[in-house]
């Protein structure tokens, strides 16, 4: 099924739950509704329907007209509401904040209204009328207007107008406007096609809708289906005909998907500049099912604090809880472990969107089942399993982007790895080599090795091995301490590690260790930078035997370094590949947060006031 084939899918879905508008209506922020007498005269001040969010008011959802992209300069008026430039004729303006003039637009409001209500008899639609043909910019004064008006969506009532149930009517709520509306965005005077989509023969869209809500796109929305070039076009078509949508089902797929990427969303995730929209197809269970299903994949996706309330939102508490605590164990996750009642084989998509200047990049489409997508989830976070475990729960994807951005902060995640990263969780195939690189680009910068940058490094090394050798490879590869790993990379970081330990031991805390000064270099070039580094561990370690309270200390240190460099070659690595740089941060992490074996020192405990902290 293709992208648009199941957001029409899930449109459907939201439309029998009435969670969407209706075709030819959209869901917009309305600050201000502006009350008529029957002639189209303002009676008393326009009503504030603006909400608090925060400190801040915002407009309040209305389900109005829908609206369209605006290309080009010619101005286009949406019917029976708009902002003020097309209501009012006025306007912000950006340089001096005063009231700017926009004649241009309301003319072309007042055309577009003079033409569709001309005929009409309609108390409401007469009333739009007579104040499209009376307005002035000069009308726009104190008190009965206010400056906040200005740049804000604006509709219309008719004065003691009510509904059915008693309620005040907005002028696009009455019958006769809706007759009027639905006959016009029926398209019935375009040119018909067959529907890519539904395969049925149907006027075809011009323009698709504006998406919005993908993070760093155009705040106006940005377009999924759009030819604008001449490079785009075949055949001498023009735009929409390129790839013929219908009207409806344009509509259709561009509701849903603003429907997913809504802020308060619980079916979309950011990871780096992706926004991942996902839901569940109702084909082989109920829409309730379908609901939990989302919602265990959502807690899969973005995995609550175990002590967060968040959790107690997401069916089957306790059993996901339970299941989340099985992946430390090195255990596949089930979908009946979890919930018995949900179908494994329940239909899921996930999309994954970018911007790119006014129109969207897909970065992933991905068709899976609920089983599938729940166990591969699961073997991601089994690969990030290390010991000492560096998280409270288990980590979202968009976490271990920021160990590899600088300051950790989303701006400077590189671009597209997480795309990359989150179709490799969800096929199982090998991590982007970006990620690998961006990781061990950060500890090369200085930044610190700590339990997470460790853990990504791990998960790389393990898959990679898993794919290139599945006959050989084990579960509980590089997952804890291996005394008896070969690896050399994996040594020399264990070495390295015990190394620093011997510093400390032997000078306490010092402005720039040997870590600050040639981890680096050590993890990239060993066979230059080892001799100096057990040089100056021997002067070390005789600081130690000179103190009587850490004899034992040296004797411990040096059984360690001569256990470690047994096991190497006389000649060291001149170079380590990226793989390898990996299992030598990986192998510094076990050596130097892992607790000391059973019989060693008492003394000998120096890196455990180092332990590094949880992270969340």
């Amino acid at each position: 099924m293709s992208v648009l084939q199941a957001l029409n899918a899930y449109y459907r879905r939201l439309a029998d739950r009435a969670g969407v508008p209706p075709f030819g209506y959209s869901t917009e922020a309305i600050s201000f509704a502006l009350v008529l007498d029957a002639a189209g005269e303002v009676v008393g001040e326009p009503v504030d329907l603006r909400t608090l969010e925060g400190k801040k008011r915002a407009g309040r959802p209305l389900t109005v007209p829908q609206s369209s992209k605006r290309p080009g300069v010619t101005p286009r008026a949406f019917f029976l509401w708009d902002n003020s430039k097309y209501v009012l004729g006025l306007g912000v303006d950006k340089a001096s904040k005063g009231v700017a003039k926009h004649p241009g637009h309301f003319a072309a409001f007042r055309e577009r209204h003079e033409k569709l209500l001309a005929d009409s008899e309609d108390a409401g639609l007469r009333a739009v009328l007579g104040f499209v043909r009376r307005w002035s910019p000069e009308r726009f004064t104190a008190p009965l207007f206010k400056p906040e008006m200005l740049d804000q969506n604006l509709v219309f009532m008719l004065d003691d107008d009510e509904d059915a149930d008693g309620n005040p009517r907005f002028v696009h709520d009455r019958p006769a406007a809706r007759l009027i509306w639905e006959t016009q965005a029926g398209g019935e005077e375009a040119e018909g096609a067959t529907c890519l989509v539904t395969g049925r023969q149907a006027p075809v869209a011009r323009l698709h809708p504006a998406i919005k809500g993908v993070w760093g796109a155009q705040t106006m929305g940005a377009s999924l289906v759009s030819f604008n070039l001449d490079a785009f076009a075949s055949y001498g078509k023009e735009q929409g005909d390129n790839a013929p949508v219908s009207e409806a089902a344009a509509f259709n797929y561009g509701t849903a998907l603003n429907k997913l990427l809504e802020r308060e969303s619980r079916n979309r995730i950011q990871i780096g500049d992706a926004s991942v929209a996902f839901w569940a197809d109702t084909a082989r269970c109920s829409e309730a099912a379908a609901q939990s299903a989302e919602r265990l994949v959502t807690g899969m996706l973005e995995p609550p604090h175990p002590r967060d309330d968040a959790l107690e939102e997401l069916a089957n508490t306790k059993a996901l809880r339970e299941a989340l605590e099985k992946i430390r164990d090195q255990r596949a996750l089930k979908v009946e472990e979890i919930d018995p009642n949900l179908d494994p084989d329940t239909g899921f998509y996930l999309l994954g969107l970018a911007p790119n200047a006014a129109r969207l990049s897909v970065r992933f489409w991905h068709q899976t089942t609920l089983g599938p997508l729940v166990a591969r989830i699961g073997e991601h976070w089994r690969d990030l399993n290390i010991k000492p475990f560096p998280w409270r729960g288990q980590p979202a994807a968009r976490a271990l982007l920021y160990q590899v951005a600088v300051l950790e902060k989303a701006e400077n995640i590189p671009p597209l790895l997480g795309g990359e990263l989150m179709r490799a969780i969800l096929t199982g195939g090998r991590y982007p080599r970006a990620l690998l690189a961006a990781v061990i680009q950060r500890l090369r910068a200085g930044e610190e090795i700590n339990g997470a940058r460790a853990a990504i490094c791990k998960a790389w090394l393990v898959r990679d091995a898993r794919l290139s050798h599945p006959d050989t490879a084990k579960e509980t590869y590089l997952v804890s301490l291996d005394r008896t790993e070969p690896d050399a990379a994996y040594r020399l970081g264990r070495l390295f590690a015990v190394l620093e330990n011997v510093q400390r031991a032997a000078l306490g805390r010092v402005n720039a260790s040997i870590r600050d000064r040639y981890f680096g270099a050590a993890s990239a070039t060993p066979a230059s930078v080892f001799p100096l580094l057990l040089r100056g561990a021997n002067h070390h370690l005789a600081v130690l035997r000179k103190k009587t309270d850490t004899g034992g200390l040296a004797v411990w240190f040096e059984r360690e370094m001569g256990e470690i460099l047994n096991e190497l070659a006389m000649a060291l690595p001149r170079h380590l590949r990226l793989e390898d740089q990996g299992r030598f941060a990986v192998g510094y992490y076990h050596q130097r947060y892992t607790a000391k074996p059973p019989g060693a020192d008492a003394n000998s405990d120096q890196s455990h006031s180092d332990k590094p902290a949880e992270e969340v």
